[in-house]
């Protein structure tokens, strides 16, 4: 099992540039058995110049297991020694007791007949001594640690963006809650009545289509922005006038339908509909505002009746 892989090390004494690709250092544990220790693979490594792999040795599972409990190491090597050391069964039982190592077994069995039992159990590679290299051998290490750095990173990505969209949807949450106790104290300081949950129900006021349409509205203007909607919001403010809504009534309309919008979404992030949520009803509210103003104008100012000049 020694000898073949001692006699291809003469095969990796080239010095190619993609050498910086490989980690600079490696510490690894070998776990094999009494009876055949790991000189010959420290030996390997050792003429093999492309990384310093720092070999350290484990006798049979039981002891492999404290090595790994107790100490840190890139990667695991485990010899597998039908009726010796099985380890199938070995890694199996590492995973199930959450190992999170990157492992490569080592064995005389072809890759064809091993490798697909070992990924599994949960092993990142196998390799067979009687047809490899030294220099494939730290290639396949070094391939199985960068993949759990890489699933470590994602992990890590992951419970970042998980732990964002909550405290996105904690915000959004928040921000409902203020913006409906203001309406609520602007409905009291009117002195209007309000329902049992502080706020008049938006179906009491408004019929079911037009809020099916702001509904809709939102939804575009969430996806599109304000640019292709302007001329729809001023004809929405007009209409709402003419209803004679107050700014109040619709910016109650607007938070109805922005909850079920946001409820929607789920475990979505909420901070894009919440921007552009308040840029609508910002808008909506400008051409409100310039709405009642013109009109106001024209009933303070209403247009004057001129009598001909022949009839003055």
């Amino acid at each position: 099992m020694s000898a073949t892989l001692l006699d291809r090390m003469s095969e990796n004494q080239r010095t190619p540039a993609t050498w910086r690709c490989l980690p600079a250092r490696l510490r690894v544990l070998y776990i094999t058995t009494h009876a055949r220790t790991g000189g010959w693979l420290a030996e390997a490594f050792a003429a093999d110049s492309a990384s310093r792999v720092l070999l350290e040795e484990a006798a049979a599972g039981a002891a492999g297991l404290a090595r790994l409990r107790d100490e840190t190491f890139d990667a695991v090597l485990i010899s597998h020694e039908p009726g010796e050391l099985d380890a199938l069964d070995l890694i199996e039982g590492y995973r199930a007791g959450g190992a999170g190592d990157p492992i490569v077994v080592l064995g005389a069995q072809s890759e064809q007949e091993m490798a697909v039992l070992c990924y599994e159990v949960g092993a990142d590679g196998y390799v067979c001594v009687h047809t490899t290299t030294t220099r494939n051998l730290i290639w396949v290490v070094a391939r199985a640690i960068e993949r759990h750095r890489l699933l470590r990173d994602n992990e890590r990505l992951n419970l970042a963006e998980q732990t964002r969209l909550a405290r996105e949807h904690d915000e959004a949450g928040h921000l409902l809650r203020q913006q409906r106790a203001l309406l609520g104290e602007v409905e009291r300081l009117r002195g209007e009545g309000l329902s049992s949950s502080g706020l008049p129900d938006v179906d009491t006021f408004l019929p079911a289509e037009l809020i099916a349409h702001y509904r809709e509205l939102l939804r575009t203007y969430v996806i599109m922005g304000s640019g292709n909607l302007a001329c729809e919001l001023k004809r929405l403010a007009e209409l709402l006038i003419s209803a004679g809504l107050t700014s109040a009534q619709v910016m109650q309309l607007h938070l109805h339908v922005l909850e079920e919008l946001l409820h929607g979404l789920g475990e979505r992030s909420t901070r894009h509909v919440i921007t552009r949520a308040d840029l609508l009803v910002m808008e909506l509210m400008m051409h409100l505002a310039e709405g009642y103003r013109e009109r106001y104008r024209q009933r303070a100012h209403p247009p004057l009746q001129r009598m001909l000049p022949a009839f003055e």
